[in-house]
């Protein structure tokens, strides 16, 4: 799906372990994404201009107002589990498979690489879009709104990156 979204060509590297500076404990064993995305630019060889890692692990971030507070209740938002995250822009991202779990796996499968592509959106510089179906929607704190988005960029979005 990247490499239709992107007309990106795709390298998979050596399987890593993730770093255990990355791993906290508040409210469940989860692993933090900003950390996460450092390393990767840390590890992302210079002949690669983006760096997407995937791991089953579950990965949180801490979620904040526009003003950088984190938002209420901080119980809930300090550590708050995602699906995955990117820089905007910026040369890293991560997806979890932790979140998208599903009986049937065509749908489990279609949640990744819309996350996938969700996530390099932001690298290339996209932020949330407006338009319903387009993969670059805010996922709303529910796994429904990327079971409803398409697989593609909108017009507008594609527009945006080129």
């Amino acid at each position: 799906m990247l490499k239709t979204s992107y007309n990106a060509d795709i390298i998979i590297l050596e399987k890593k372990e993730l770093p255990k500076s990355a791993f906290i404990q508040i409210k469940s064993p989860r692993y933090k994404a900003d950390s996460l995305l450092i390393d990767l630019l840390k590890i992302r060889p210079d002949s690669i201009d983006y760096a997407l890692g995937i791991t089953t692990k579950d990965i949180s971030t801490t979620k904040r107002n526009p003003d950088g507070s984190i938002k209420t209740p901080e119980s809930k938002y300090s550590d708050w589990g995602i699906f995955g995250l990117g820089y905007r822009p910026g040369k890293s991202c991560v997806i979890s498979t932790f979140r998208l779990k599903h009986k049937k796996p065509k749908i489990f499968e279609s949640r990744a690489q819309k996350i996938a592509v969700h996530e390099i959106g932001y690298n290339l510089g996209l932020s949330h879009c407006n338009h319903n179906e387009c993969v670059m929607q805010d996922a709303v704190e529910t796994i429904l709104t990327v079971d409803s988005a398409g697989f593609e960029l909108c017009e507008n979005c594609r527009y945006d990156i080129n």
